[in-house]
C-alpha cells in the first residue's frame, strides 16, 4: 500500500544532508537565504489574508473575539500574538485569545502529545462559549494537526468565522476552514523543524492579522500606536512621542494633556487637536466607537 505523500513542511533536501559538516558561516549564510523566501510565500496569500482581516474586524466591531488556535511552535505564536494586543493597541485581554493544546504551561514546557487531542480542541473552544461574531484561526504548518482542525470544526459548529493558516495545500485544517491560508515554504534546513521557516511565516501573517484588524477598528491614528498603555516608564515616554508627533504641540501642553486624561494618549491628541477639555474628549470617542479620526471630524 502506498504512503501518504508527505507534507512539504516534512520533506527532505538530499543537498542539505551535509550541513553538519559545513562551516558556521556558510550554514548561516544557507539558513538566512532560506528564510528570505518566507516573505514571498507570505506575499502570495496577502488576498486572502486580507478577506480574514476583513471579515474579523467585522465581527468584532460587533464585540466579537479573534482567537488563535495551535499546539507547539504554531499555539506559542498565537499566545504570543494575542498577548501583544492589549499593551500595543489597549484592547480587552479577552479580545484577542490564544490557546495552545495542552493549555498555558505548554507555552514553556513543550508537551507534544497533547496536539493529537481533538477532545482538548474542544473543551477549550466550549469554554469560550463562541458566538457567530468571533473568529478563529487554526494554525498548524502540516495542516493536519488534530488539535488545530477540531478547534476549527468545533468553532465553524458554533457559527464562527473560521481560518486556517498552514504550510501546505489542501489540508485537513483547509478543508475544516472557511477562508484558508496557504503559506507554502517548503522543506526546512533542519528537516521537520518548522519552528524554522514555517514558524517565521506563521509569525508575520499574525503580525498581519492583528495589526491590520486593529487599524481597522480604528485603535491607531495613522501609523501611531495611540492606544497604547502606558504602565511603565518606556510606555509613558513612548505615549508622549506619540502624542507630540499627532499634534506638533509643545512638550509642556503634550504633558498637560496626558496627565488631564490618565496617560491616556489618544484622549490627549484629541484634547490637543479638537481644543476640548478630557471629559469631552472622553465622550466623543465612546461615541465613535474609540475611532480618532471620526471624533476629530465631529468634534
Amino acid at each position: 500500500m502506498d504512503q501518504p505523500a508527505l507534507p512539504a513542511t516534512e520533506t527532505i533536501r538530499p543537498d542539505w544532508a551535509g550541513i553538519d559538516a559545513l562551516p558556521t558561516l556558510d550554514l548561516l549564510r544557507l539558513m538566512n537565504a532560506e528564510d528570505r523566501t518566507v516573505p514571498v510565500a507570505v506575499a502570495g496569500q496577502l488576498e486572502r489574508i486580507a478577506a480574514v482581516v476583513d471579515g474579523a474586524a467585522e465581527r468584532m466591531r460587533r464585540g466579537g473575539r479573534l482567537v488563535y488556535a495551535g499546539a507547539g511552535t504554531a499555539g506559542r505564536l498565537g499566545v504570543l500574538d494575542a498577548a501583544e494586543c492589549p499593551p500595543t493597541f489597549g484592547t480587552d485581554p479577552g479580545r484577542v485569545v490564544g490557546l495552545i493544546a495542552g493549555g498555558p504551561a505548554t507555552v514553556t514546557s513543550a508537551a507534544e502529545g497533547a496536539e493529537d487531542r481533538a477532545d482538548l480542541a474542544a473543551a477549550d473552544l466550549a469554554a469560550l462559549a463562541l458566538t457567530p461574531d468571533d473568529t478563529v484561526i487554526g494554525v498548524s504548518a502540516s495542516g493536519r494537526t488534530p488539535y488545530a482542525v477540531a478547534a476549527v470544526r468545533c468553532a465553524r459548529a458554533a457559527g464562527a468565522l473560521t481560518a486556517g493558516l498552514t504550510g501546505n495545500r489542501g489540508s485537513a485544517l483547509v478543508a475544516a476552514a472557511e477562508l484558508p491560508i496557504e503559506v507554502v515554504t517548503g522543506p526546512e534546513v533542519l528537516a521537520g523543524s518548522t519552528r524554522l521557516k514555517a514558524g517565521t511565516a506563521q509569525k508575520l501573517v499574525l503580525n498581519l492579522v492583528s495589526t491590520a484588524v486593529m487599524v481597522r477598528l480604528g485603535r491607531t491614528y495613522g501609523n501611531l500606536m495611540v492606544d497604547v498603555r502606558a504602565t511603565n516608564a518606556k510606555l509613558r515616554d513612548r505615549a508622549r512621542r506619540i502624542v507630540t508627533e499627532a499634534t506638533g504641540a509643545a512638550d509642556a501642553d503634550v504633558r498637560r494633556a496626558l496627565a488631564a486624561t490618565d496617560g491616556r494618549a489618544k484622549d490627549a491628541v484629541l484634547v490637543l487637536l479638537a481644543d476640548v477639555d478630557a471629559r469631552t474628549a472622553a465622550r466623543l470617542l465612546a461615541d465613535c466607537d474609540g475611532r480618532l479620526r471620526e471624533a476629530l471630524g465631529r468634534a
